[in-house]
């Protein structure tokens, strides 16, 4: 079995279980992920997502999205001078966060392979690219990293949002790893990992927030 976001063939080392499923852990980029066996279908996944209640008048919602939104504005005007274009990559049925961005004067595209399936966004470069949320779900990491770090433009900035793992104790109680769209988890060594490999610099301006600039 090799890793799904590295791809090392060294075998994983056993990381945890609960009674839904067992998970795993790479040596070599640290990627804590669920056992294939445990993938959902994409039926199983779009019913959970269908679940979600996120929209254009949630205050909340939005409050949530400016933990990025904020850290990201000194970039936003420093690349100013250009006409900046942006992605929201797994934005969901309801791309608020794209929106938020189009009023600070980004160009916003927006890709979600179950509710904005547009290849056409994905043959072009970006200087700014959002994956909040989304990022745990994918089941062949390694093929969407290589992906959006394909469409990041030099300089650019690719944004996520996503709990990362800390240690065992912690994952065992961890409600994030009980939602079964969740099977990719990732921690400061797995982006550390990824930084150093691809050529990025990585910052973590919040708990649940991390950017990675293309040199």
């Amino acid at each position: 079995m090799s890793c799904p976001l590295c791809l090392s063939s060294t075998p994983p080392s056993h990381y945890h279980s609960d009674k839904k499923r067992d998970y795993l852990q790479c040596h070599h980029c640290s990627l804590v992920y669920v056992s294939p066996d445990y993938l959902p279908s994409k039926e199983q996944e779009k019913q959970e997502y269908d679940l979600h209640e996120n929209n254009f008048e949630d205050e909340g919602y939005k409050t949530f999205l400016r933990k990025l939104v904020i850290p990201l504005m000194p970039i936003i005007k420093e690349l100013s001078s250009e006409e900046l274009r942006g992605l929201d990559f797994g934005c969901g049925p309801a791309p608020v966060l794209a929106s938020m961005l189009e009023d600070e004067g980004i160009q916003m595209n927006t890709y979600d392979p179950f509710y904005a399936n547009t290849p056409q966004a994905l043959d072009q470069h970006y200087n700014i690219i959002t994956c909040t949320e989304a990022i745990e779900h994918f089941h062949t990491p390694h093929k969407e990293w290589a992906l959006l770090t394909t469409l990041l433009a030099t300089e650019g900035v690719l944004a996520i949002m996503t709990k990362r793992v800390i240690d065992k104790a912690r994952f065992a109680n961890w409600h994030y790893k009980n939602d079964i769209t969740h099977v990719s988890f990732f921690s400061v060594a797995t982006f550390e990992f990824l930084a150093r490999r691809d050529g990025l610099d990585v910052s973590f301006p919040e708990n649940d927030v991390v950017l990675m600039r293309k040199r």
